[in-house]
């Protein structure tokens, strides 16, 4: 039963199944006596009746509590029988839980509850820890105190032998912190709460330090014995472009990035490199360079890009950028005709291609290159680590690999599920670049935003309308951007205005069509679904609607509002919302009007969110920490990070005998590894 509700196999996996809280038996609070900001209160008193009332969905039991100084409710909405078995009326209870209000009357539901004797309120403090349990095991006499009775009986038996250290003494020493057997003893029955809270310091610092220390070695593995192609040379291609094709001036971001690329591709490494760029920070240019320095040296590059707008946008401008230089670009995606395709394969085998871009039709048997040097992974999180891993195999000696993504990482999160790649980061914006006004408007507001679309078409300009596309249902997102179709219709009429329209139900060519009419200006607004989310370049449009912001996450505002923004004019976000807003999406949409930088948004994202929804995180094992918390305990895991550097900075094999009961234990974790989302 425990394996299969709570997953618990071993002995250690009970060890490590910690309690929720802790409850002081001694402190017991009489109900009239209950401060009305109280959270979690005990009180004991005798059950005085029990009764269910609803039915079906609305089914729930009732019971009163009694004390000298009043009555206090108690609801279950599940494990209703457990409970019925558990109460009889007129005997007395101890009652733990978290007090809530219904019509004015104090309540709690699903107390922890037990029969209340004299023992328990002898006047000796008395920590007893509360587990997570669920209903099934409930129904099975399996609460949360049974576990605790189960964990106490093994921890009896266990000696500090068996929970052997793993964190040098130094480190130990300097940060105070409590041995390992104290801390996993702590944890589960502590003596007081200096106790506990000492245990608890002790296992997040230690999750994050082994965390650190294990992603480290990789790098310090992968930086010592990942062979890699060498380009010896910047090249005549990147020179030429450089001096005499480049239309603007690099930022210093990008000309350090630049370097970086030069290095980890010169020293017979295979470069492993984490690209961040906010939206509209030119990483595309620094794509295009990194290529042109591979085809100096005589090798092929390629871009793998998530959607085929995005691919065909990447192969248009980088062809306008190139036209002249005698370096031959191919565009290869799901839409890319039977004769082509061939020819493309053909040029690939025989090196007569030198910079290849497509979506994920590159990673296709079928694609043979002759010597591919570099291989670039766009919007990273888009794609699937076997995807990704296929890159690899299309060379004998694996391609340096440079994977970009718009979406800002958080550095905490950087720091424990990229923490063994090389990262660069690009913050600052091309010149020219104006910072987009960002607006809240609700509903009711509507006329006055129509109004504003007029404006700004009357003065040229374009604009998008995007409404949210609701993963459950195609069919209801599709009705959903119908209906927006006529209401905007309504506001904007033909002929005077006309409309593109783009959404995931189209054939890839009406699609492109629908694009291209709106590049060209023939069309003033596209209405759209998120299908426009990533990389869409058209400098002329001003104005980005968001329809429903609430129902979007603050990353893929932030990515839907770097559409806009791309020419030498003023532009605007407006965020179009309902009248009523929940706390979290209220801060997501005062975010956006506060901020245009991409990484305080993903900070204020990964706050709001937790570690375990961030996009492109769920595919990943390194955020399953069973009790540290990379939003929490972000200073813990800054000096677990330092403290692991330190330590295989002076020693990176851990060789030296202070190292070796961490080193014992990274070993008997052999096949744990956290893998990196890139290799």
């Amino acid at each position: 039963m425990l394996r299969k509700e709570l997953q618990l196999f071993t002995f250690k996996d009970v060890l490590e199944y910690f309690p929720l809280r802790h409850i002081d038996k001694t402190i017991v609070t009489p109900i009239n006596a209950i401060p009305p900001n109280t959270d979690y209160v005990q009180c004991a008193g005798i059950i005085t009746y029990t009764e269910i009332i609803g039915e079906k969905a609305a089914k729930r039991l009732v019971a009163q509590l009694k004390d000298n100084t009043g009555t206090l409710e108690l609801t279950w909405f599940k494990s209703i029988s457990w409970a019925q078995k558990l109460l009889a009326v007129g005997n007395p209870y101890l009652v733990y839980g978290k007090l809530t209000f219904f019509n004015g009357k104090a309540q709690i539901v699903h107390p922890e509850i037990e029969a209340y004797t004299l023992e328990k309120s002898d006047g000796k403090s008395f920590l007893e820890p509360i587990y997570p349990s669920t209903e099934k095991l409930k129904a099975r006499g399996l609460t949360g105190r049974q576990l605790g009775k189960i964990t106490a009986a093994l921890i009896n038996q266990l000696s500090p032998k068996d929970i052997p250290e793993n964190i040098p003494d130094e480190i130990l020493q300097r940060l105070k912190l409590v041995d390992r057997y104290s801390a996993y003893t702590y944890i589960h029955t502590p003596p007081n709460p200096a106790a506990y809270d000492a245990a608890v310091r002790r296992l997040k610092f230690e999750e994050f330090f082994i965390a650190q220390t294990r992603l480290l070695l990789k790098k310090i593995d992968r930086h010592r014995s990942s062979s890699g192609v060498i380009f010896e040379k910047v090249g005549n291609f990147f020179t030429e472009f450089y001096n005499n094709y480049l239309p603007f001036e690099l930022t210093n971001a990008q000309k350090k990035v630049l370097k970086e690329i030069r290095k980890d591709t010169a020293n017979g490494r295979q470069m492993n490199r984490l690209l961040q760029g906010d939206v509209g920070s030119g990483k595309t240019i620094v794509a295009l360079l990194s290529m042109l320095i591979a085809a100096g040296n005589n090798f092929q590059s390629c871009i793998m890009a998530p959607t085929e707008i995005l691919a065909n946008q990447h192969y248009e401008g980088i062809t306008k950028l190139l036209n002249g230089l005698p370096i031959e670009v191919a565009l290869l995606t799901g839409s890319t005709k039977t004769a082509e395709r061939r020819r493309i394969f053909e040029a690939l085998a025989n090196g007569q291609i030198k910079l290849l871009i497509g979506t994920h039709a590159i990673i296709e048997d079928k694609v043979v290159f002759q010597n591919l040097g570099l291989a670039i992974v766009d919007e990273q999180h888009r794609f699937g680590v076997a995807q990704r891993g296929q890159l690899w195999k299309k060379a004998t000696i694996p391609p340096h690999i440079l994977v970009m993504t718009a979406t800002p990482i958080p550095r905490t999160l950087a720091m424990t599920a990229y923490g063994d790649l090389d990262t660069s980061i690009m913050n600052e914006l091309p010149p020219g670049r104006k910072p987009i006004l960002t607006t809240h408007r609700h509903e009711g507001q509507r006329g006055l935003v129509m109004e504003f679309v007029k404006e700004e078409i009357a003065a040229g300009r374009q604009i998008y309308i995007v409404y949210p596309l609701i993963e459950e249902s195609e069919k209801m997102a599709y009705e959903d951007l119908t209906q927006g179709i006529q209401i905007v219709q309504s506001y904007l009429p033909e002929p005077k205005y006309w409309l593109s329209v783009l959404h995931g139900r189209m054939p890839a060519a009406q699609k492109e069509t629908n694009m291209q009419r709106f590049v060209n200006k023939d069309t003033q607004i596209m209405i759209s679904t998120t299908v426009i989310e990533v990389g869409v370049n058209v400098p002329n449009a001003s104005v980005m609607i968001i329809e429903s912001a609430e129902k979007f996450g603050l990353s893929q505002l932030h990515q839907l509002r770097g559409r806009v923004g791309r020419g030498s004019e003023k532009s605007y976000c407006i965020l179009l919302t309902g009248d009523k807003l929940g706390k979290e999406a209220k801060k997501r949409i005062e975010t956006m009007c506060a901020t245009n930088d991409g990484f305080k948004i993903a900070e204020t994202d990964l706050e709001i969110r937790g570690p375990g929804d961030i996009e492109g995180t769920r595919q990943s094992g390194e955020l399953n920490f069973k009790i540290a918390n990379i939003v929490e305990d972000k200073a813990i895991l800054e000096v677990a990070k330092q403290y692991a550097e330190y330590i295989l900075n002076e020693d990176n094999d851990l060789t030296l005998p202070k190292n070796s009961c961490l080193k014992q234990f990274l070993l008997s974790q052999k096949g744990k590894t956290l893998w990196s989302k890139i290799s």
